[in-house]
């Protein structure tokens, strides 16, 4: 469903570890909500809790959860990290998107 960039792993459990969350058992939290210059925009953030609309899936030793609505949205995307000088943080590469924006946190299909 959703694959993590080695790269993205590795920043994740470093960031997991510094707010207080277990890498390997709680979870990154993936969505979509409407906003942005492009009209949907990503929201990613730590979770330990799972709701009953949640789906769980599990990469590169990584578990994401996302809540089901958001799941059309993001099927076949990759959670990358970019660092450089130009970094972003994390960014989503969505097949799905027909259009995003020039920060790359918003999309539209």
């Amino acid at each position: 469903m959703i694959k993590v960039s080695n790269e993205a792993k590795e920043k994740a459990i470093q960031l997991m570890t510094e707010d207080g969350f277990r890498p390997f058992e709680d979870y990154i939290r993936v969505g979509v909500k409407s906003g942005g210059c492009s009209g949907l925009e990503y929201v990613l953030k730590f979770d330990n809790v799972m709701n009953e609309t949640d789906q769980v899936f599990e990469d590169n030793g990584i578990k994401i959860i996302i809540e089901k609505k958001s799941i059309l949205y993001l099927a076949g995307t990759t959670l990358e990290y970019s660092g450089g000088l130009n970094g972003k943080g994390f960014v989503f590469n969505n097949p799905n998107a027909s259009r995003t924006c020039g920060c790359g946190e918003s999309f539209s299909l």
